[in-house]
């Protein structure tokens, strides 16, 4: 299992080549929860090819499943908030453990900044629900812990039930057959053109590099 600590990650050549953001919100093929909703609406953000990706994952699932998107673009700020409030979590029930193994346990839940596919608008999180949005039985809650569900959000973990395991599977063919990638210790993260995915699928750079969308709003507005 390669994690996002893994300095293979971050040695991936950082190429950007221009693909833009998608408001989801606009993409009513495709249904988007609120739960991490905020004011600058960068959690509804996709890389335009990721949100194709998305749709052709969608089309492949059986009748009446549908995707269920939760977040995509996270700006650098709210990912290291992320980062470092698990990490100082893990260190107070840990306090035995290594700064090496801190870091590397941490980055099994969330990634650090220097390679954060979220922060490339290639990332998203999402789940399985029904048409009318009831949402499918997927072994965990999406955000479960490593700690707190005894590594059952590993998208392989083995003490989950059959309902929810066919589900998983559903999502790894769907998804993995449109070209994304999963990090396996959460069965919710795919991403596609980022760091991770260009190490996993033998690509010799990123597609996408670190968004700035504040900047990229404004140079919209420029020009």
């Amino acid at each position: 299992m390669i994690l996002l600590s893994d300095p293979r990650v971050a040695a991936v050549p950082s190429v950007d080549d221009g693909d833009p953001l998608v408001d989801l919100r606009e993409l009513p093929e495709l249904r988007l929860d609120g739960r991490a909703a905020e004011s600058s609406g960068a959690y509804a953000r996709l890389r335009t090819g990721v949100a194709d990706r998305l749709l052709a994952a969608q089309r492949a699932l059986p009748a009446g499943v549908r995707l269920l998107v939760i977040e995509g673009y996270r700006p650098y700020q709210a990912q290291l908030a992320i980062f470092t409030g698990y990490r100082d979590e893990l260190r107070l029930r840990h306090p035995e453990w290594s700064p090496e193994r801190l870091h590397r346990e941490t980055s099994k839940f969330v990634s650090p900044v220097e390679v954060a596919p979220h922060s490339t608008g290639g990332a998203v999180d999402l789940t399985l629900c029904t048409d009318d949005g009831v949402e499918l039985d997927l072994g965990t809650a999406v955000d479960a812990t490593p700690e707190d569900s005894a590594e059952a959000c590993f998208t392989a973990a083995p003490a989950i039930g059959a309902t929810a395991r066919r589900h998983r599977q559903l999502m790894v063919d769907a998804l993995g057959g449109a070209g994304l990638v999963n990090y396996p210790t959460e069965w919710w993260h795919w991403s596609y053109g980022d760091r991770y995915w260009a190490l996993t699928t033998g690509a010799p750079h990123t597609r996408y590099g670190p968004v700035d969308l504040a900047a990229t709003a404004i140079g919209a507005r420029v020009g």
